[in-house]
Parts: structure tokens; sequence; C-alpha cells
């Protein structure tokens, strides 16, 4: 019996070795087109999929959701959406982007999806490996990640002129630098 686990025990890890040799050349080999052109097959969109959603749910599951209907909340909201989102993520209206058809995977369009606020201020502070969403946490404090995600939560269902005219009240981006001339570029993402 001891000698069937230990040739059990010796199989197992044979086959380890040679899946992961395996892998290691396949990987080395550079077969695989990650050009953001090419779509991933099934199996690996599948896989990453899972993995970006489950990792999203795990990180975000305790963390505290502020009053998100403050009005100087979502206002200030708007402007940092409108300065740093709508490239990628679109406003009431629009329907593509410059940057838009180059990225892969697509990013949802926000102004038609509603999206659950710690899942959101998650994503948007600590972004997502290869995929273009960057950690605005590196260069935004929380109470300005929590703006975000309060007009995230307004956002569908937005028309474009109610869009327009809430970021044209949104106040100034303190984040955002102004140009020798003293002008706020803080809404230049629209």
């Amino acid at each position: 019996m001891k000698e069937q686990i230990k040739q059990y025990g010796i199989t197992v890890a044979v086959v380890l070795v040679v899946l992961a040799l395996a892998g290691g050349v396949f990987v080395y080999s550079g077969l695989y087109n990650i050009g953001a052109d090419a779509p991933h097959t099934r199996p690996v969109f599948a896989v990453m999929q899972a993995l970006r959603d489950r990792s999203i749910e795990v990180h975000s599951k305790d963390i505290a959701v502020p009053d998100l209907e403050d009005q100087q909340l979502i206002l200030k909201g708007a402007g940092q959406y409108a300065a740093m989102c709508t490239g990628c993520h679109l406003k009431p209206g629009a329907k593509d982007s410059e940057i838009r058809p180059g990225l892969y995977p697509q990013p949802p369009n926000l102004s038609q999806v509603r999206v659950d606020p710690k899942a959101a201020f998650w994503v948007i502070k600590h972004g997502i490996k290869m995929s273009a969403m960057p950690a605005w946490g590196g260069s935004h404090d929380d109470a300005t990640i929590w703006s975000m995600v309060g007009f995230l939560q307004k956002l569908p269902g937005m028309t474009p002129a109610q869009y327009e005219d809430i970021v044209a009240k949104a106040p100034p981006d303190e984040d955002m630098d102004m140009d020798e001339d003293g002008h706020d570029h803080s809404h230049g993402g629209d």
C-alpha cells in the first residue's frame, strides 16, 4: 500500500513538472497573440473574466459605502468623470471615442450601466491590470474617488443635456494643473 502511494505521488509530481515545463515553453515561444486587436480565445477570456470579477468581489466586499446622495459630492464626481473617464467609458449620447475602439477588452459604457458602489470604488482606486484601467488611488484621495462613485450612480439614464449641465456646474478639479495663463483644464476629457 505504501509503495502504491509513493508511486502515485511520483506520478503526480512528474505530471505537474511536465505541465509546468510545457506552460513555460508555450509562454516563452510567444505564440499567443497578446495584441489588443486580437481577441482572447474563449477559454482564456472566460478565465480572465472570472478572475477579474471574483477578485473585485472579494477585495471590495468589506468596503463601507458613504452617503452617495450628497449633491456636492456628485457635482465633484461629474467634473472628475468628465476629466478622466469619458475617453474610455463615454458620456451620455456618445457612441464612441478616439481611444475606445483600440481597447480590449472594451470598457463598459458607464452612461448605460449601473455599477455596484463597492466594486466601482475598488476598481477606480486600484485599477485593473492589463486592461487600460488605471489605479487612480495613487493620485486621488478616497473622498475624490467616492465622488466619482456617487456620480456613477446618477449617470445611467442621464440625457446628454443633463450631463453637460452637471459637468458645467462641477467645481474645478484640484488635481489638474492650470496652464500658464491660469486657465483650468479640468474638464478636458469631454
